[in-house]
């Protein structure tokens, strides 16, 4: 059986609102609704989301999908960046580029990438180790530390070379519950046709 890492896809911006209560936009939830229209998704037997407003949306139209409830978990949120606050694109991608290659340092103020990583790997890992393998899950949350927690299930270092591709979110990773290994890499959400 198999687990996922769904990162919530498009945004709607507003940088008046802290970025923990951004939703998705029309075309984050138009990939979202197209996703929840695939045979793995109804196969899920359990979903949990961060707490952030974007990935419980997204978490809910899969929910919807599977005749689930969403469980909420508290510490698998984005890494706090909230020293900064909001960054336009083309800073926010050179900071998370910094943030990558220095995981053990604070770009101005924001959460270390090896304690984001730390918190997200231990969230996960508590769900799974009180979770029948038998029954596929999806945790469903954001792309920085949802690449750190594919780094720590790999056994890679930290690198932002692990991180989705081509903007914008909406990704899915798997992994095999029995033993926790990456059975693929980044796809996109509604491309995936599971494993």
């Amino acid at each position: 059986m198999f687990g996922v890492y769904v990162t919530h896809p498009q945004v709607q911006i507003d940088p008046d609102v802290p970025v923990p209560q951004w939703g998705l936009s029309s075309v984050g939830r138009e990939r979202a609704a197209r996703t929840a229209t695939l045979p793995w998704v109804r196969s899920l037997g359990r979903i949990v989301s961060s707490d952030e407003t974007k990935a419980i949306e997204t978490a809910q139209r899969l929910a919807d999908a599977a005749g689930l409830t969403v469980e909420i978990h508290h510490e698998m949120g984005e890494n706090d960046r909230s020293a900064t606050g909001f960054l336009p694109p083309p800073e926010f991608e050179a900071a998370a580029d910094w943030f990558f290659a220095h995981p053990t340092e604070s770009f101005k103020g924001w959460e270390r990438a090896i304690d984001a990583q730390a918190r997200i790997s231990d969230a996960v890992l508590r769900v799974l180790d009180n979770h029948d393998p038998k029954i596929p899950i999806a945790f469903v949350g954001h792309g920085g530390v949802g690449t750190l927690l594919k780094c720590r299930l790999l056994g890679a270092p930290i690198a932002r070379s692990s991180d989705q591709k081509g903007g914008g979110g909406g990704n899915v990773f798997a992994f095999r519950l029995a033993d926790r290994a990456v059975a693929c890499d980044w796809t996109a959400m509604e491309n995936w046709q599971g494993i």
